[in-house]
C-alpha cells in the first residue's frame, strides 16, 4: 500500500508540475466602442499655409581679411550699426612690424637706385671721353632700370603691408542690426573666418520652404495678383498681400524643399519673428475630408481604420493627403465616397479587431446615474 499510494503522489504530482508550466490562453482582444463616419464628397477651400520666417533681404558675414588674435569686440547682438563704425580689432603688433621693415626696404631700393643713377651719369661722361665702351654703358644702364624697378617693387609691398596694417580693424559697410555673433574676445581668427553677422537695414523678405509636389503650383500663382499672403503669428494685424520675389532651382539636399522668398514691402515685423504665408488655390470640389484626429502614423505611411460593416472589425488603409482646410484633412487617394471610418479612438486599435459604434446614453439615463 505505500508503494502505491507514493506512485499515486507522483503521478498528481507531475500533473500539477506540468499544468504549473503550460502558459494560459491569451484573453480575447476586448471590443472597443469607437466613433465613426461614413465618407462623403465635399468642397475644400482653395488655400494652402507655410511656416515662415522675416528675414533681412541681404545679411553679410563680416570678418577680417588678415588672421590673428582678436583683441576686442565692440558689438554684441542687437545693436544697430552705422557705416565705417569699427566693430572688432586684431592684435595688429605683427602686422606693424611688417609695415616698418617694408618701409626700411622702400628707403634701401632708393639708396640702391639713387647710387645706379650715379654710376650710370659718370660712365656717360667716361664713355663720350672714350674711355668705356658702349656695350659697358648699356649694363650700368640696365643695371640702373633693375634698381629703378625694385624700388618700386618695394614701394608697392609697402602700400599692402599698410593696408594689412589696417585690415586689423573690422569696419561695418553699411548700416544695419548685428544678427549673429560667430567669435569672442582672446580667440585666433584666420582670414575669411566669421565674426559677426548683420542685417543691412532696407527691405525684409519672408522665407519659406515648399514641398517639391508644390513647387509648380507657386510657380503659376506668381503672376496672379493677390495669390500669396502673409499672416504675422502674435500680431493683430490683419493679412497682408505680398508678392513671390524669389524661388530656388534645387531642392535642399537634406529636406527636399524649395526655398522660396517673398517681399513684405513696408510690413511693420522684426528680423526674425515667425510668420504664415497663405497661397490661395481655387476651390476644389468633389473631395474627401476627415478630422484630424482620424488620421495616424503607421510604418512611415499616413493611414485610417476603415470599418467593415459586415465582421465589425477594422483594417488599417493607406491614404493620400492633400492638405488641410481647417481642422480637416483632404484626402487625396486612398477613400471613396461610403467608406465608414474611424474618426476617434484610433490610436489603441490593432488589425483585424472587433469594435462597436460608439452611441451616447440618453440625457436623461445619464442624469439619473450621477443622482444615484
Amino acid at each position: 500500500m505505500p508503494q502505491v499510494f507514493s506512485r499515486l503522489s507522483a503521478s498528481v504530482l507531475g500533473a500539477l508540475l506540468v499544468l504549473g508550466c503550460s502558459k494560459p490562453a491569451p484573453a480575447p482582444e476586448p471590443e472597443r466602442a469607437v466613433r465613426t463616419m461614413v465618407l462623403a464628397a465635399g468642397s475644400a477651400e482653395g488655400a494652402r499655409e507655410y511656416a515662415a520666417e522675416i528675414r533681412a533681404r541681404t545679411e553679410s558675414r563680416l570678418s577680417f581679411r588678415v588672421g590673428g588674435k582678436l583683441l576686442q569686440r565692440r558689438v554684441n547682438l542687437g545693436d544697430a550699426v552705422k557705416p565705417g563704425q569699427v566693430l572688432a580689432q586684431l592684435d595688429a603688433q605683427d602686422l606693424l612690424l611688417a609695415q616698418e621693415a617694408a618701409k626700411a626696404a622702400v628707403l634701401a631700393a632708393r639708396v640702391s637706385r639713387d647710387q645706379m643713377a650715379a654710376d650710370y651719369r659718370r660712365f656717360i661722361e667716361l664713355r663720350d671721353q672714350g674711355f668705356i665702351s658702349a656695350a659697358e654703358l648699356e649694363r650700368r644702364d640696365s643695371a640702373f632700370k633693375a634698381a629703378q624697378a625694385q624700388l618700386e617693387q618695394a614701394k608697392a609691398q609697402a602700400a599692402v603691408q599698410a593696408n594689412q596694417a589696417a585690415y586689423a580693424l573690422l569696419v561695418a559697410d553699411t548700416a544695419g542690426v548685428i544678427t549673429g555673433v560667430d567669435a569672442e574676445p582672446g580667440m585666433v581668427v584666420g582670414p575669411g573666418t566669421p565674426i559677426v553677422r548683420i542685417a543691412h537695414d532696407g527691405p525684409r523678405d519672408v522665407v519659406f520652404s515648399v514641398p517639391e509636389d508644390q513647387v509648380g503650383l507657386l510657380r503659376a500663382a506668381a503672376s496672379v495678383p493677390g495669390a500669396f499672403n502673409v499672416r504675422l503669428w502674435g500680431d493683430d494685424q490683419p493679412v497682408k498681400e505680398i508678392r513671390l520675389r524669389e524661388l530656388a532651382a534645387a531642392a535642399d539636399p537634406v529636406t527636399r524643399t524649395f526655398l522660396a522668398k517673398a517681399d513684405v514691402g513696408k510690413l511693420d515685423a522684426k528680423l526674425g519673428q515667425t510668420a504664415a504665408v497663405l497661397l490661395k488655390t481655387p476651390n476644389v470640389s468633389q473631395v474627401i475630408k476627415l478630422p484630424l484626429s482620424a488620421v495616424l502614423e503607421q510604418q512611415g505611411r499616413t493611414s485610417v481604420w476603415v470599418l467593415d460593416p459586415a465582421s465589425m472589425t477594422v483594417k488599417p488603409r493607406p491614404v493620400q493627403v492633400a492638405g488641410a482646410d481647417g481642422n480637416e484633412v483632404v484626402v487625396a487617394n486612398g477613400l471613396r465616397p461610403g467608406d465608414e471610418v474611424v474618426v476617434a479612438g484610433v490610436h489603441v486599435l490593432t488589425a483585424g479587431q472587433k469594435v462597436r459604434r460608439y452611441q451616447a446614453a440618453p440625457p436623461t439615463q445619464t442624469a439619473s446615474a450621477a443622482s444615484h
